[in-house]
């Protein structure tokens, strides 16, 4: 499909017009980001280096801190610059790399934490057989599922959003380029591609968050089974995750498992899992996990060590 366009660049509206408004949330999303890249590259470069922590569940809680740099990094920057600077413009082409990225990883992420519940479920269920069943290559290969998943999901929502043709207005009411809202600027009628936006996005988002549901009540259950100290690492660690996947996937369902509307709480909900989300999964693994608290001490003595 040919797409045709006079828009060359869109204007996004951040979240305030305010100027006091602006200057103190784009120090506070600075904050955010900074922990949020300390954080996840803190955990990243621990699980890497550290010889303690060479489980499937540390595997995937790095390529986690991972996505969550690369997921940040495609929109807080604009974002801040736009609430400092006052730059609101963002390119077409600028707009659909943002929108390209941030499904991405978002998509990957979604089934990345599929992949860690059931890493959790053969470890709690089947721990006798858990280091045969979870091999360094099915690891490998379930990470690369995660990664084609959200390729798969995200080049659907690029597909589907270039072809469009946006010949009028160019104010986005949003702080990111984001299928919804972009959907309101096309001069044609998208009841149809919006029915394909919630199947690819809200109804992904809803079985995946179903199907957590299940394997975590499973997994519950069986704790029963287990010794009281057995039972409560088991806590912790199945705590941290379901307390993510809460964190993501609430504010994600409401914004695409419905129809393509927009509606004023969307900004805010979006700054929850696009912002805040990425900055406390550190501290939620983190706090939660004495073996990687050790290992982060460990490791920061040893560099510290080296440079005095």
């Amino acid at each position: 499909m040919e797409r045709r366009i006079n828009v060359t660049y869109f204007v996004l509206l951040s979240l305030t017009q305010n100027p006091n408004e602006q200057k103190f949330l784009s120090v506070m999303f600075l904050l955010f980001y900074m922990l949020t890249v300390v954080g996840n590259t803190l955990i990243v470069v621990t699980v890497t280096f550290s010889k303690t922590l060479g489980s499937p569940m540390y595997f995937f809680l790095a390529s986690l801190s991972f996505m969550d740099v690369i997921y940040s990094s495609s929109i807080t920057p604009k974002l801040i610059s736009s609430l400092f600077i006052g730059k609101n413009t963002i390119p077409f082409q600028s707009c659909m790399i943002q929108l390209f990225i941030e499904h991405f990883f978002g998509g990957s992420e979604v089934f990345l934490l599929l992949v860690m519940a059931y890493d959790r479920y053969v470890a709690i269920c089947k721990p006798l057989h858990y280091l045969v069943i979870m091999r360094q290559w099915v690891c490998i290969v379930l990470l690369m599922v995660s990664w084609v998943g959200g390729f798969l999901h995200s080049i659907i929502q690029l597909g589907t959003i270039y072809g469009l043709p946006f010949c009028g207005p160019n104010v986005i009411d949003h702080f990111i380029c984001d299928m919804y809202p972009l959907l309101k600027l096309v001069c044609t009628d998208t009841s149809v591609i919006g029915i394909l936006v919630v199947v690819n996005g809200g109804l992904i988002c809803s079985i995946v968050f179903l199907l957590l549901l299940i394997s975590y009540g499973v997994i519950l259950h069986t704790l029963k089974n287990l010794s009281q100290e057995g039972r409560q690492k088991a806590l912790q660690t199945c705590g941290s995750h379901i307390t993510v996947v809460v964190f993501f996937f609430v504010p994600c369902i409401f914004m695409y498992a419905r129809p393509a509307k927009t509606f004023s709480i969307d900004k805010s909900l979006s700054v929850f899992y696009t912002i805040i989300t990425p900055m406390l999964n550190p501290l939620i693994y983190s706090l939660r996990n004495s073996e990687l608290t050790n290992a982060m001490k460990k490791l920061c003595r040893r560099n510290m060590r080296r440079i005095i």
